[in-house]
């Protein structure tokens, strides 16, 4: 299954960066535009990143559309999840 993790999305911001927690959710910025699915790969590209995971591993599984999200990353546990994103 994987880790999963509520995210809230700012896009179109003026850098791509994790910025905190917020009401148990992950608050990232992302300079692309909410439009065509650019925010969701963006993001799925960055969690990736800092995760050190292959940015396949990383899915949007709820909330394609929304502000809210929920991203699954395969073959982490919540908690290593977590460490990982600093949380």
């Amino acid at each position: 299954m994987g880790a999963r993790i509520p995210v809230r999305i700012q896009a179109r911001a003026s850098r791509d960066e994790i910025a905190g927690e917020r009401a148990g959710a992950l608050l990232v910025r992302l300079t692309a535009p909410p439009v065509e699915g650019r925010a969701n790969e963006a993001l799925c590209r960055l969690l990736a990143k800092r995760l050190g995971v292959g940015p396949t591993r990383v899915t949007v599984v709820r909330g394609v559309g929304s502000r809210d999200k929920v991203v699954n990353v395969a073959g982490l546990s919540t908690g290593a999840a977590r460490a990982g994103l600093g949380l």
